[in-house]
């Protein structure tokens, strides 16, 4: 007869410990797992991702309800546990059930710690730390725009991020002088709040809240020294408190948390206690890889496995805010004990310090150039001899050997993938066992890397030390992202083949690592779909990035830059006047004529792009998306004595043939009048040079950081051919190139001649262009939705959104 487990909580740590004593033997339990969260078990630590506008709640899942059913679980989601009888051996919930155990595991986490002053029960005072708390932060950032939170930490920076995603201007305000004081020295931190200053985030630091000020609801902080500052929405990232009364109520051991042996053992023999809620020697941990080595040790113990238990462990940092690359692990500051090994490179951005005592790492802080986060942390780990190396070739990326050997000298216990947990036994049996021999062939099996990514080379360096002479990295394939093996091709394939109507479905289908997709797979797919079936696919604006999102292109301040279309640079008296009211009535702080010859309002605030499109009322330049962003002209032979054909007139029916179609990669075309090249159309996506016979038409130019000129594509006699060659083009592009390829490292990889010979067949060239003209009416029809004022409104509330 199976022995009754009951488990409270149904969180990350809690539910990894059941998959270990699943994997240790099936059928030893039957299982019950009370959570008072109405999810099914879900990844914590990807919350900020949601907030963040990368992933969607109903993505993040780790285990969905047909895991339960398929492993024969009693899962009780909505329901909270009130009461341990001990004695009875049995577990009351707020349900009035009587649940029975014969060994009982406390998961209960913990909760956002809630600063006790007065004020803190205010609508729109909440932590983050549940789904609950995240959805309420982006309904917030709907109706209002001014936020603080309270905390410089890891939760509090990715959650301020977050916020600025969702149109809030945020303070941060924080207790000490410098950022994330547990993790970085006052150098990583400075260099750290210059990046998230760049980047819109606003911070009040050495600040103490005295007082949340409102009625019914927040309308501003007070500070002990008397200042003040104005917000409709706080956010308390000040740290956890574990939920322990449960615990303390049944009479068992409690500290901080609950107080545990190696084995994860309470004070009573028959209950553990694993993750945030249990305290082992006086340490109760918060961060995710310590929390999973303790869900092994509970394992082996309660399924009757030998081993040495939970001897404690180190802890690292990574910050997921985009554009910040951190990590940091054991010591950050130097003591009398200690000496430092440190590189500040202040141009580059990057700073490095390593921490020594008797020749061996004691501490990592790193900042601008992460990539040996995890070789080091190994070293600090493993508490390796560095007496022979050199400053320079500790704090630089070792040679192969030595990865091999750092590899070799990692137990099977210890963690590669902390964002997943995933151990390095658990890699080389699933090498082993499945033939893996790719990076992404384990990460696809095994999760490892399939978050971050960081960790990619420590994976692999244990393919190589596991396969030996048979690893060759050389044929490492490359996905269209880190989420799958399969190439942009194989993808697209498949979803013709398998007639695949969405993202999710295609990645569900084509066993994607991360069901919820990536920054990088997100758009594209979302570009694929509507790419392949224009008529049927609803596009997904949560998947496109900010610039396409909000119609304007994010500056380093946070601010927008609008930019209206002006075909040939051309524009009206009327329009001239309506932008210089709208510039006046939002007070923009910048009209330029930009590259492109239109006029662009630099340093619109994000709540106002919206209003600024509506009282514009003019259609989008689209100098934000990946499409045509403009066709640049002469004034040809209508004024110029040496222009042989009307360039302005065919530049304005170029652009107003070919806009708003999505492409792979933003596209620039050029008409030049005549030889003399005065618009520059050597060096654009798609280039016309006027002379006295016709067009001279050239493809794949580039005049970004790497310039390519144009290669010659053929002559036509009229400004019809110009421009069904145009389409015909852009349309090869957009069905064959890998998004966020632009079109001139799209042709070298076609071939030149390639391109040429399939554009110039008649036959191909007339079905390129019926498929660009049934896209093109597709985009039409949605802009004429919007010129319907309801509709309208509703596009701006969720641009606004």
């Amino acid at each position: 007869m199976k022995k009754k487990l009951v488990m409270i909580g149904n969180g990350m740590a809690g539910v990894r410990t059941v998959e270990e004593i699943l994997k240790r033997n099936a059928s030893l339990f039957e299982i019950t797992i009370i959570g008072d969260e109405p999810y099914p078990n879900y990844n914590r630590i990807m919350l900020s991702n949601v907030l963040q506008g990368k992933t969607t709640v109903s993505e993040i899942n780790i285990n969905d309800w047909n895991w339960y059913q398929e492993n024969h679980i009693n899962l009780l989601t909505g329901e909270k546990a009130i009461k341990i009888n001990r004695a009875e051996k049995n577990v009351i919930t707020d349900k009035g059930k009587t649940i029975e155990y014969d060994e009982l595991i406390l998961a209960t986490g913990s909760s956002a710690f809630i600063l006790p002053i007065p004020g803190s029960d205010l609508e729109g005072v909440i932590g983050f730390r549940t789904i609950d708390d995240t959805e309420k932060m982006m309904e917030t950032a709907k109706h209002y725009k001014k936020a603080i939170v309270i905390g410089g930490g890891l939760l509090g920076l990715e959650a301020a991020r977050g916020l600025i995603d969702r149109g809030m201007e945020v303070h941060v305000v924080h207790l000490l002088p410098t950022l994330m004081e547990q993790q970085l020295d006052a150098a990583a931190a400075n260099l750290l709040r210059k990046d998230l200053e760049a980047q819109g985030m606003k911070f009040l630091m050495e600040k103490q809240t005295a007082e949340i000020v409102g009625e019914n609801r927040v309308k501003g902080l007070k500070f002990t020294d008397g200042t003040s500052v104005e917000c409709d929405l706080v956010v308390m990232a000040v740290g956890i408190r574990p939920n322990v009364a449960i615990a303390r109520e049944a009479g068992l051991d409690v500290n901080r948390a609950v107080i545990v042996n190696d084995y994860m053992v309470t004070s009573d023999p028959s209950i553990f206690a694993v993750g945030e809620c249990a305290e082992h020697n006086g340490i109760a941990y918060g961060l995710v890889a310590p929390l999973y080595e303790q869900g092994i040790a509970l394992a082996d113990c309660i399924t009757g496995r030998e081993s040495k238990g939970y001897q404690g462990s180190i802890l690292s940092t990574q910050l997921k805010v985009a554009g910040c690359d951190l990590f940091s692990g054991g010591k950050i500051h130097e003591d009398e004990n200690t000496e430092a090994i440190i590189v500040h490179d202040q141009f580059a951005k990057v700073y490095k310090k390593i921490l020594v005592t008797d020749n061996k790492i004691v501490g990592i802080v790193l900042y601008g150039d992460a990539s040996d986060g995890n070789r080091l942390f190994n070293m600090l780990k493993k508490q390796a001899d560095i007496s022979e190396y050199t400053s320079s070739s500790v704090l630089s990326k070792s040679g192969q050997d030595d990865e091999l050997d750092m590899v070799a000298s990692m137990s099977a216990d210890d963690t590669v993938c902390g964002c997943n947990g995933v151990t390095k036994g658990a890699i080389v049996h699933s090498i082993l066992e499945q033939g893996l021999s790719t990076f992404e062939e384990v990460k696809g099996c095994t999760k490892a890397g399939a978050s971050c990514g960081k960790c990619k080379p420590l994976v692999e360096g244990i393919l190589a030390h596991t396969l030996g002479d048979s690893f060759d990295a050389s044929i490492q394939k490359t996905g269209m992202c880190s989420c799958t093996t399969l190439t942009r091709d194989e993808v697209v394939a498949q979803i013709k083949e398998k007639q695949l109507r969405s993202p999710k479905e295609v990645r569900m289908v084509l066993d994607f690592a991360s069901e919820e997709g990536c920054s990088k797979c997100r758009p594209a797919l979302n570009y694929y779909m509507r790419m392949l079936f224009p008529e049927e696919y609803e596009d997904d604006k949560a998947s496109r990035f900010v610039n396409e999102k909000m119609e304007g292109n994010i500056q380093k301040d946070g601010t927008f830059s609008i930019i209206p279309r002006m075909y040939g640079g051309t524009t009206t008296a009327e329009d001239l006047v309506k932008i210089g009211e709208v510039a006046k009535k939002y007070n923009v702080p910048l009209v330029k004529i930009t590259g492109a010859s239109r006029i662009g309002l630099y340093g619109v605030k994000k709540e106002d792009v919206p209003h600024v499109w509506e009282d514009l009322g003019m259609r989008s330049g689209y100098a934000y998306s990946k499409s045509l962003r403009n066709v640049k002209s002469c004034v040809g032979s209508r004024f110029c004595r040496f222009g042989t054909q009307d360039s302005l007139g065919l530049g304005i029916k170029l652009e107003q043939e070919l806009e708003m179609v999505d492409t792979p990669h933003k596209m620039k075309m050029g008409v030049t009048g005549c030889p003399r090249n005065c618009a520059e159309v050597l060096t654009k996506d798609f280039g016309v040079i006027c002379v006295e016979n016709g067009y001279q038409l050239y493809i794949g130019g580039n005049g970004g950081t790497e310039v390519r000129e144009c290669d010659s594509l053929t002559t036509v006699k009229t400004e019809e051919e110009v421009i069904t060659m145009a389409k015909a083009y852009v349309q090869y592009y957009r069905e064959n190139a890998n998004y966020g390829e632009r079109t001139a490292p799209w042709v070298e990889r076609m071939g030149i001649e390639t391109v040429k010979e399939t554009l110039l067949n008649a036959r191909n060239m007339k079905q390129f262009v019926s498929r660009f003209e049934k896209a093109k009416t597709t985009y039409e029809e949605a802009w004429s939705a919007v010129l319907n004022d309801e509709t309208k409104r509703e596009m701006y509330e969720v641009i606004k959104g």
